[in-house]
């Protein structure tokens, strides 16, 4: 039994030490892992091009109510960003010029309406989700609109708004992704 024991908690060791170490290799050759439902779980690559639209983006959050509300729920992870916040991966759905509203009902861009992007009232635990407002505005060259139209239930600009650009730290695009 006592053996049995030994070579299971060698295993669970070598596995632990085996993911931590590939993580290194995955930020040090610029791949991002996500596992989070804002958009296909995989891996995403760092690339040398513009944040612009339609482009994935990490970012790191500002440092605020809504965020730390965000982690202390566990619905964004910890991690390197100010504040202890770990990255988020996001898509840019306007950039400076555009006009975005945020509402309960959704957001508009250019008087468009995104698809998945009405406000839900409450999380998967029943915590009450912040309901941010944002009349119609034109956005300046240092703001972008970020958010995932695969998930309805994503934690985006929906209840954060805009980003400011010195937030963001890559253009990413996926490399490999399963599900969704």
């Amino acid at each position: 039994m006592r053996k049995t024991c030994n070579i299971l908690a060698g295993i669970v060791l070598s596995v632990s030490v085996g993911i931590f170490l590939l993580s290194i290799v995955f930020r040090l050759t610029g791949i991002y892992y996500n596992n989070t439902p804002s958009f296909p779980v995989g891996l995403y690559k760092i690339v040398d091009e513009p944040v612009g639209k339609g482009a994935y983006v990490s970012f790191c959050p500002p440092q605020d109510e809504v965020f730390g509300m965000a982690m202390a729920r566990h619905t964004i992870s910890t991690g390197n960003c100010p504040g202890g916040y770990g990255m988020l991966l996001k898509r840019v759905f306007a950039v400076a010029g555009d006009s975005v509203s945020i509402g309960g009902g959704g957001i508009m861009v250019n008087g468009e309406l995104l698809p998945n992007s009405a406000q839900i009232r409450a999380d998967i635990d029943g915590h009450e989700m912040p309901q941010y407002r944002l009349g119609v505005r034109v956005l300046h060259d240092s703001e972008y609109l970020l958010m995932s139209d695969v998930n309805p239930n994503s934690f985006d600009a929906r209840y954060f708004g805009l980003i400011a650009g010195l937030q963001i730290q890559h253009v990413v695009e996926p490399v490999f992704t399963w599900g969704k």
